[in-house]
């Protein structure tokens, strides 16, 4: 299929056309979580946003690495150089060792993504198992000139990174007003500049995880683990690397920093950030204690949940806008997310009960080439889905007998909705809870509908629309056929 993929791409902040670095392969880097506690609504997003790109591009035909790392130590609190690890804090908390939290959250993570019907990455590397390497890096970038010792702890020197290449290139950051603006912090009188960020830091008597190097027993830095890592497994130059809009800056700005440092070059070639899932307009997030873990929001366990969501109505939630948009939870939109499911997946069943004929009024190439042109356009999804909805009243009325469609294009409708909503989308039917409910559902309108025909029967008008109309109300959509009668869920 011949293509022109376009992505926005957050380094030089416009939409540029896809070429690979090393074409058909292409190597795909997401920051995945710190496993300290249980994933929640706004880690789901940036693990179905990059699904998705993995997903379309396979289906491209391109040779897809996809890496999505474990972050196991490393990262402090409050995102600083100072501090506990945040692992290692809920170790302490649980009187556990640090790599059975890491181990219980991360197994916790994968039944969530499984649940979600993400796929499961090529490679899905550890922080702690990388020590090595980034012990490797930090020396190169030592040597390089752009790093300094500072009581067994090892800073980026930030200014003189600046006075070659361009620190705060991807955030639109100024390095004279980071200097300016930093307040100092405790510990921070091992730095040279506010600005500076930690390679290695020395360990403390205190401090758990800890790993000998050429510096001091201590644990790398937060950002350095992703750069270590995505160029192991992608090389020095790659494709895409992803995440949430809250790391690019300072983690992402300073990737690149680390990654300019060693090589000479950045390493990567589109940078791609979803935005923030909110909450009354508030980043959802642990540090803000504002957070509903997907457990809650399936099983409906949460003060602020009115009933609990299937992971497919979440999935579907997410993809409805665009992955650079904000989008901002509520039980509404929850609620009109799992209709809109619902409906979608019941037109891929309603497909099965078309009959082809001879004759063709559908115009299935036009439908399927605005569906391409929106995943084209950046992953345009919520676009893709009102074309998918436009052509849910095709295949409605189709089984109204009110179109009709040839063999050929039957196929073609049948394939585009497949491909779309199942390999693409990533959507799938729960039948233990959706067929169930429809089911359910489709018995109590048989027998409302009884009444309405033994009152049409009647010629009993008054009461036959206020059937139809009440029926409306509640959001379900009843058509009149030769044959009886078909329903749908308002969208």
């Amino acid at each position: 299929m011949e293509t022109k993929l376009n992505i926005y791409n957050t380094l030089s902040r416009r939409k540029e056309v896809f070429e690979p670095v090393n074409p058909p392969f292409v190597g795909i880097y997401v920051c995945g979580p710190t496993v300290y506690g249980d994933a929640h609504l706004g880690h789901a997003r940036p693990a179905i946003t990059f699904d998705l790109v993995f997903r379309y591009l396979q289906y491209l035909g391109y040779k897809v690495r996809y890496v999505r790392n474990i972050t196991d130590v490393g990262h402090l609190t409050n995102d600083s150089d100072d501090g506990e690890d945040k692992i290692e804090k809920k170790a302490k908390a649980d009187k556990l060792e640090p790599m059975e939290i890491v181990q219980y959250y991360t197994n916790r993570y994968h039944k969530n993504m499984e649940q979600l019907n993400t796929l499961p990455p090529s490679i899905e590397p550890h922080a702690s198992g990388h020590i090595i390497e980034q012990e490797a890096l930090v020396q190169r970038i030592l040597d390089n000139g752009f790093a300094y010792v500072s009581d067994g702890s090892v800073y980026f020197d930030v200014e003189a990174y600046n006075k070659k290449y361009h620190y705060g290139k991807l955030s639109g950051r100024r390095v004279e007003e980071l200097l300016a603006n930093t307040r100092q912090l405790d510990g921070q009188e091992e730095k040279r500049h506010p600005a500076d960020f930690a390679l290695w830091k020395k360990a403390t008597p205190e401090h758990i995880m800890r790993w000998p190097s050429p510096w001091s027993d201590g644990f790398p830095g937060w950002h350095l683990e992703c750069s270590c890592m995505s160029q192991k497994y992608l090389g020095d130059r790659f494709d895409i690397h992803g995440g949430g809009l809250d790391l690019q800056f300072p983690h992402h700005e300073c990737e690149i920093a680390q990654s300019t440092a060693a090589y000479g070059h950045d390493a990567v070639k589109y940078w791609m950030h979803n935005n923030m899932v909110t909450i009354k307009g508030k980043k959802m997030g642990k540090s803000l204690g504002n957070f509903i873990t997907l457990d809650q929001l399936f099983s409906g366990e949460n003060e602020v949940l009115d009933q609990g969501y299937s992971p497919m109505t979440v999935r579907f939630f997410i993809l409805q806008a665009h992955y650079r948009s904000p989008l901002d939870f509520s039980n509404d939109a929850l609620k009109a997310a799992e209709k809109g499911y619902e409906r979608l997946m019941a037109s891929v069943t309603a497909l099965d009960k078309i009959v082809a004929g001879k004759e063709n009024t559908v115009d299935v190439d036009g439908l399927a080439e605005k569906c391409w042109e929106a995943m084209n356009d950046d992953f345009n999804t919520p676009i893709l889905i009102a074309h998918l909805f436009d052509g849910v009243r095709v295949i409605n009325s189709l089984v109204a007998g009110n179109e009709k469609i040839d063999r050929e294009n039957l196929e073609k409708l049948k394939k585009l909705y497949h491909d779309l909503i199942f390999d693409i989308l990533g959507l799938r039917a729960e039948t233990e809870s959706v067929s169930r409910d429809h089911e359910v559902l489709g018995k109590v309108l048989d027998m409302v509908m009884s009444i309405r025909t033994e009152a049409k029967q009647k010629k009993d008008w008054a009461t036959s629309d206020k059937i139809r109309d009440e029926l409306k109300a509640a959001g379900i959509v009843v058509k009149d056929t030769k044959d009886g009668y078909e329903w749908e869920l308002e969208n």
